[in-house]
This record gives C-alpha cells, sequence and structure tokens, in this order.
C-alpha cells in the first residue's frame, strides 16, 4: 500500500519496518527500542544500500521520525514529504489522551475508558502502559486491542468497520499499542518542543505538508506552526479528510506531491532535488 504513491519508473521505494514492528523481530520488543536507536537504523539502511541522499516520506509517527532524522542528518535529505504531522508534545498527546478528540467521539471514548478504573484515569497514557507491559498475556492483549481500536475509529472521516477490525488483529495490536505507548510515555525520547523549535534546521530541504482539515488524531496546528518555521515547506491542508493515508482526498494529495518532485526533477535534468 504505501508504495502506491509513488511512480515506481522514477523512485526507488525503500520501506522498512521499525524495531518491533511488521517483519522485525522480536515482535512488540521495546527493549533498545527509542527514535534515535531508529534513527540510527534508518542511516546505517542508507549507507548500506550505498544512497548519497534520499526523500524522506512519513505520515503520523513516521513524521516525528522523518523530522527527527532530518535534523539529525540534513545533509542526506533531498527532500520530504509529511502527512498527518504529529510530534509528541504534550499538548498533542492531551488532545487524543486526555481532553480534545473525546468530546468528537464520546461514545468511543466511553469504551476506550472502560478498561481502566476511575482512580486511574487522570493519566490514560500511563495506566494503558501498566497494563500493555503486564507480566499477564491476557491481560496485554486486551490493553491493545482497546488502545488500538480507539484509535482506528478517530482516523478517518467517514469511519469504516473493516479498519477498526483489521486493528483488533494480535499480531498488529500488540506491536502497535506497545510500542506507540513506549515512546508516547518517554515523550519521544527528546525534549516536548524539540522537533518544531528546531525545524528551521531543515531550511534548504524542500517540503510539502499534507494534512487534513478533520483530522481528529494529529489536529492540524502542529502542522501550521511546523510550516512557519519551516521556509522551504508548503502546507497543503486537504479540507475533506481525516487522519488517514488511504482516505481519497489524502492519497490524492500524496500523489501530487510525489509527482511534484518527480517532475521538477526530470524537467531540470537534475539528480539532487536540494539544487531546485
Amino acid at each position: 500500500m504505501q508504495r502506491q504513491f509513488f511512480d515506481p519508473h522514477f523512485y526507488r521505494i525503500i520501506l522498512f519496518d521499525q524495531r518491533g514492528c511488521g517483519g522485525s523481530v522480536p515482535h512488540a520488543a521495546l527493549e533498545s527500542n527509542t527514535t534515535w536507536h531508529l534513527v540510527d537504523d534508518i542511516e546505517r539502511l542508507r549507507e548500506y544500500l550505498g544512497i548519497n541522499t534520499w526523500m524522506l516520506f512519513g505520515g503520523s509517527w513516521g513524521s516525528a521520525l522523518a523530522l527527527a532524522y532530518a535534523q539529525t542528518h540534513s545533509q542526506r535529505v533531498a527532500s520530504i514529504i509529511l502527512r498527518g504531522v504529529f510530534t509528541l508534545r504534550r499538548s498533542e498527546l492531551d488532545w487524543f489522551y486526555h481532553s480534545g478528540a473525546s468530546h468528537v467521539f464520546p461514545d468511543e471514548w466511553a469504551e476506550f475508558l472502560e478498561p481502566i478504573p476511575e482512580g486511574e484515569r487522570c493519566d490514560l497514557v500511563e495506566a494503558y502502559r501498566r497494563r500493555l507491559t503486564h507480566p499477564d498475556a491476557e491481560v496485554r492483549l486486551s490493553a491493545a486491542k482497546a488502545w488500538s481500536v480507539w484509535e482506528a475509529r478517530a482516523i478517518h472521516l467517514d469511519p469504516r468497520a473493516a479498519d477498526t477490525a483489521s486493528f483488533e488483529n494480535e499480531d498488529f495490536a500488540l506491536a502497535f499499542a506497545r510500542i506507540e505507548n513506549h515512546y508516547f510515555s518517554h515523550g519521544g525520547f527528546f525534549d516536548p518542543e524539540q522537533l518544531v523549535d528546531r525545524a528551521e534546521t531543515l531550511n534548504g530541504i524542500p517540503g510539502i505538508i499534507v494534512q487534513g482539515r478533520y483530522d481528529m488524531v494529529t489536529p492540524v496546528r502542529t502542522a501550521w506552526e511546523l510550516s512557519q518555521r519551516w521556509e522551504d515547506s508548503v502546507l497543503q491542508i486537504v479540507e475533506a479528510a481525516g487522519h488517514a493515508a488511504d482516505e481519497p482526498a489524502i492519497a490524492s494529495a500524496l500523489v501530487e506531491a510525489t509527482d511534484s518532485f518527480r517532475v521538477l526533477v526530470e524537467n531540470r535534468g537534475i539528480d539532487d532535488p536540494r539544487s531546485l
């Protein structure tokens, strides 16, 4: 699915599963799993594949990881496309796990709260962390499904039952919930405002930010603030869209973004988009 945003006749498309996810082993592991481990993994992958500079493409948590990598290895980044920008700021986490999205989805929120006793609901990320790292496998799985389904029900402007079902898959839910919660519990392993405050380090790197106007997971404010600090970025707010990459309007905007960089490179006969 991720390859479909790129013209395969032009792009060399490289996909990887970060630590603990997808085909990576050990599955859903949290040890030695931080943003900076992942940044190092990406850089080692670039070196192994013999790539001088490359485009970064990431959405949601992938946007945070792309920003962390680009701010660390800016000379290796030719261009960046982000979707549903998320930087793990306290305000962003509070929106989705305290008071914000809960006002839009009160029925779904009630189900998310159900596994947590009232006395622990002041910090839901921490309450879920205790269950997602519990020694009892059934406790871990139950919490993982509840955590994953809450997000699944909020990512689309028009929620679809099939997507919720896929988020309940045991292997997916365990990796998704445990690793996401692990990163949230530690603030992404970086300073709270770091990815936005240091956006000036991206100047000189062309970027396109695709953001759904009605994104209930990562509201548009962060994308807008990032675009104000990153002078070489263009923010495209997609009006009839939420958070998910597979929403028609979001998918179309992402394809247009990758095509725009392809056309610029082809028309100018250059190998490095940074010289555009």
